[in-house]
C-alpha cells in the first residue's frame, strides 16, 4: 500500500513520468485456426493412445470422435468422447471446444490423409481437426486447419513433430 501511494507521488511529481508509454505495434490477427502447440502434443499422445481401442455403442464400425479444451488450471483436456458412423460427417462442435481429435478406423482415399468430409467441416467451422488413421501402426496423423483462407494439413509424428503444410 504504502508502495503503491509513493508511485502515485512520483508521477504527481514528474509530469514526464505521467506520460503513456508508447505503444508497441499490435501484431496483426492469425488468418487461421491453427492449433496451440499444447493442444497439438496433446492430440499427438491422446489420439495415439485411444487408437486400437474398440468403441463401445450401436457402431460395429464407428469413429472416434475426442473433443478437446482446456481444464480449469489452463491445460489441454478431453471434454468428450464419442463415437460415430464412420461415413458420416461431423456435426457443428458445442461452444468451448479448441479443437477435435477423429480417429479413423480405416483410409477412405487412395493416398492416407484427411477426407474430403474433413475438410469440408474444418473449412465450414474454422476448428482445427485431427486425423489420426487406426489402420497402421504406428498410427499416422495430421493436423487439418484453416490457413490463409483456405483448408491445409500436415503431418503431425508421434510425438508431436509437424511436417510442411499441404493442400
Amino acid at each position: 500500500m504504502i508502495a503503491a501511494l509513493m508511485l502515485m507521488a512520483a508521477l504527481a511529481a514528474d509530469p514526464v513520468a505521467a506520460q503513456p508509454l508508447p505503444q508497441a505495434e499490435v501484431p496483426a490477427p492469425s488468418l487461421g485456426s491453427i492449433a496451440d502447440a499444447d493442444i497439438r502434443e496433446y492430440a499427438a499422445l491422446a489420439g495415439r493412445k485411444i487408437a486400437g481401442q474398440p468403441v463401445g455403442g450401436p457402431y460395429a464400425t464407428a469413429d472416434k470422435l475426442l473433443l478437446l479444451t482446456r481444464d480449469k488450471n489452463g491445460y489441454p483436456a478431453i471434454a468428450t468422447s464419442i463415437g460415430m458412423p464412420t461415413r458420416q460427417s461431423l456435426p457443428p462442435p458445442p461452444r468451448g471446444t479448441l479443437a477435435i481429435i477423429r480417429l479413423r478406423q480405416k483410409s477412405e482415399t487412395i493416398v492416407p490423409g484427411p477426407s474430403a468430409d474433413d475438410r469440408a467441416f474444418v473449412a465450414a467451422n474454422k476448428l482445427p481437426l485431427f486425423v489420426v488413421g487406426e489402420w497402421a501402426r504406428p498410427a499416422p496423423m495430421w493436423e487439418v486447419a484453416w490457413l490463409d483462407d483456405a483448408v491445409r494439413f500436415r503431418t503431425i509424428g508421434e510425438v508431436g513433430e509437424i511436417g510442411p503444410w499441404q493442400e
